[in-house]
């Protein structure tokens, strides 16, 4: 008997959002742990911001402490970032991917409603655009479709964003 087989090489845990796309994994740029806490600000004393590679606009960092996420909207120094929602605390792990994703699949590890960007809606802007809704989609399952993102809507919980 035939069956579906997906195959992937990675995998990223979702922060849903309704302002901030899915990163694209491969684009990780830096990660690392805040020393210092200044409003919409991403502090890093050792860093060097300016010479590694993060761009202003596109990259997004993902606040692995609380699970939250922003995009960087300016490059201040090498030890700060402008974000562009204030996310960062002092002593937060937090990754800096410098692109959203072109499109993932979702798996879904609870039962839930979710509420999802799709690919072919986001274009070259990393602003989410139209919406699409999955009611009761059941836990343990793949959504076979490409998305760039997954709202707020309904607090989901335990997704991973496959490629």
């Amino acid at each position: 008997m035939a069956y579906q087989r997906l195959q992937v090489g990675r995998s990223l845990k979702v922060i849903p959002s309704d302002t901030v796309l899915i990163p694209d994994p491969a684009t990780e740029a830096l990660s690392g742990a805040t020393d210092g806490t200044t409003a919409n600000k991403l502090v890093l004393s050792t860093a060097t911001f300016l010479n590694d590679g993060i761009q202003a606009g596109k990259a997004i960092v993902y606040n692995t402490t609380d699970n939250t996420c922003a995009y960087v909207t300016a490059i201040d120094s090498d030890t700060v970032l402008s974000l562009s929602v204030n996310i960062m605390a002092t002593g937060e792990n937090f990754v800096i991917y410098n692109a959203a994703t072109s499109g993932c699949v979702l798996y879904n590890g609870t039962a839930q409603d979710l509420t999802v960007y799709m690919a072919a809606d986001t274009g070259n802007s990393h602003a989410p655009t139209t919406e699409q809704q999955f009611a009761a989609v059941p836990a343990g399952s793949f959504m076979p479709t490409f998305i760039t993102g997954v709202k707020t809507t309904g607090s989901p919980t335990n997704l991973v964003a496959l490629w």
